[in-house]
């Protein structure tokens, strides 16, 4: 037996207990394999819905291998999934379309429907992006959402397909707002949303982060001297009961640059400012070299520093699926109680 098919077989042995939990709750979007902890790093199994998407990021499999894994996985499973590889290995991640170890059938490139918490999403295997179109590991952190917003208002920031916005909607919230940069993210949330016709309709603003979240607190949107700023939409200060801050790792714009390692406190003040008296603001930091007792202190001085103190501060673990011997997993999740 291989050692990745041992690996393999000890991640399996590991999610038996949680994956019958999962499918009684709905759920059918996970993660089967997480190489980085489980004995392969740069290797990720996952399961959404229909679909098997095997993910290699340092590099390619080998297709013997592949196959085996793809075996291994339906043995586990008792079921015939949809296989899909898609190798990342290349330069900033990009995905290897010309499949030159396994191609796919188009059942498999096909639009699909995944599962979670008995929300239906929008499974595609490839899109013009590179990343999957619901991150998993922040299953945990929705369903906290789902459960505590009933009556609230609630803003979902750097929104990507609006999943959390999407939990929101079917907990009760009165009002969702999601936010994100890029058009074709948003679409998919729209996708979302149709896919789940019972739940209210939610709203949805294109806009860089920063004009965005300085208007909804009653911020000037800065401007850097001689230089012209693309065109935003222009909002009114408003406040929300229910924040979510899930920012990617780093990212430039003409409006400010997002940097999780540097600068958390540009992203948080505004965040904050939005966030009602009494409310709840829920922030994530993704980046692995964030200690998360560093983070949280960074966090409650810049809410202090604010005028908004933190009355009560929880700590989110990421989804079981995603496990972190060492007690450090890269995704942490605060939730402030204001």
């Amino acid at each position: 037996m291989s050692a990745l098919n041992q690996a393999l077989r000890a991640a399996f042995e590991r999610r038996q207990a949680l994956i019958a939990e999962l499918h009684g709750q709905g759920t059918d979007c996970y993660r089967l394999f997480h190489g980085s902890q489980e004995g392969a790093p740069g290797l990720t199994v996952d399961r959404y819905g229909p679909q098997l998407l095997v993910q290699s990021f340092h590099q390619p499999l080998e297709r013997d291998a592949l196959l085996e894994l793809f075996a291994a996985c339906q043995a586990f499973l008792g079921s015939e999934l949809l296989a899909v590889y898609n190798d990342r290995s290349q330069p900033n991640s990009r995905i290897d379309r010309t499949d030159p170890v396994c191609q796919p059938t188009p059942e498999a490139l096909a639009d699909l429907v995944g599962h979670e918490w008995g929300l239906n999403y929008r499974v595609r295997a490839r899109h013009p992006g590179q990343d999957p179109l619901l991150f998993l590991d922040l299953r945990n952190a929705r369903g906290w959402v789902r459960r505590h917003s009933a009556g609230r208002s609630v803003l979902n920031l750097f929104a990507y397909t609006c999943g959390v916005g999407l939990c929101a909607a079917a907990g009760g919230a009165r009002r969702v707002v999601n936010l994100d940069f890029a058009e074709g993210n948003l679409a998919v949330g729209r996708e979302n949303g149709a896919l789940n016709p019972a739940l209210p309709e939610m709203h949805f603003i294109q806009s860089d982060y920063f004009p965005a979240i300085r208007q909804l607190a009653g911020l000037p949107v800065a401007h850097r001297r001689g230089q012209r700023l693309p065109s935003y939409p222009r909002l009114a200060a408003e406040q929300f009961d229910l924040v979510f801050l899930d920012p990617p790792a780093w990212a430039r714009s003409a409006f400010g640059t997002v940097d999780l390692l540097r600068d958390y406190q540009s992203l948080l003040k505004p965040a904050l400012l939005a966030t009602a008296a009494g409310g709840t603001l829920v922030c994530c930091n993704n980046l692995a070299r964030v200690e998360l007792d560093d983070w949280r202190e960074q966090v409650l001085r810049c809410a202090a520093k604010n005028g908004r103190p933190v009355r009560e501060v929880e700590v989110l673990a990421p989804a079981a699926d995603f496990p972190s011997f060492d007690g450090r997993p890269p995704l942490k999740t605060l939730i402030l109680h204001l």
